[in-house]
């Protein structure tokens, strides 16, 4: 079966130009190779601040622009909103670790058309940007069903709280588990991790799968969402 990412463009297919702003220089790197996976798209900025965006946006136009919404001087939020006013015909899409209803809501409110969460998104990062320059809204399983429950509720309602669970509660993270869920949060690998914490990184893997039997999740995306709701991170 093809792949539609490493297939060569056509020679009538124009360059989809694509720009993207990330404060986490790993991350960043990352994001950059993961789109160079598709011939048709084409690395115009690569920004690790907001304003460094936003300055570059004022005197250049781009197709997809790629926004975290984490970053340490613009919030990604208005980071969209302004980047919406500078160049309306710009598909805009959210890359980023908040999986929360409310930064879901704003971001689609802002102009994004499209969610993703970081974690397990690079692989497949260029067929979502070909997608989205298509006309379609790519999103992470995880946020697709958190719009479609919030269309389905007739009246707005805040996202269940999780905190409610004595369960959970009293089955808290050790205090290692919860500081490797931290530095995941943050964006770093489990390597990573383990050479900032001096440990193996089977070791690293071995206290994230305690993290997902504690907070009944199955990828790191959705361990910092669950933690988030019940105020661990």
């Amino acid at each position: 079966m093809s792949d539609e990412r490493l297939a060569p463009a056509a020679a009538s297919e124009p360059a989809i130009s694509v720009a993207l702003v990330e404060d986490e220089a790993g991350t960043r790197e990352r994001l950059v190779h993961a789109l160079g996976q598709a011939s048709r798209l084409c690395l115009a900025h690569a920004a690790g601040t907001g304003q460094e965006l936003l300055d570059w946006l004022a005197s250049n136009s781009v197709d997809v622009l790629l926004v975290d919404l984490g970053l340490p001087d613009i919030p990604g939020l208005e980071v969209i909103r302004r980047a919406r006013a500078l160049s309306p015909g710009t598909e805009i899409m959210v890359i980023t670790l908040f999986g929360d209803e409310a930064n879901m809501m704003r971001a689609f409110a802002a102009g994004a058309r499209g969610y993703l969460l970081k974690d397990g998104t690079e692989d497949d990062l260029a067929r979502h940007v070909l997608n989205l320059h298509a006309g379609g809204s790519p999103m992470t399983p995880i946020i697709a069903r958190q719009l479609l429950s919030r269309l389905a509720t007739p009246t707005p309602a805040a996202p269940p709280s999780l905190s409610a669970g004595p369960e959970l509660r009293s089955d808290a993270l050790s205090p290692r588990e919860h500081d490797i869920l931290v530095k995941l949060s943050r964006g770093y690998t489990y390597s990573e991790v383990a050479g900032l914490l001096d440990i193996a990184p089977s070791t690293v893997q071995s206290h994230v799968k305690n993290i997902y039997s504690k907070l009944a999740v199955h990828s790191k995306a959705e361990a910092i969402f669950e933690a988030r709701q019940l105020g661990l991170l």
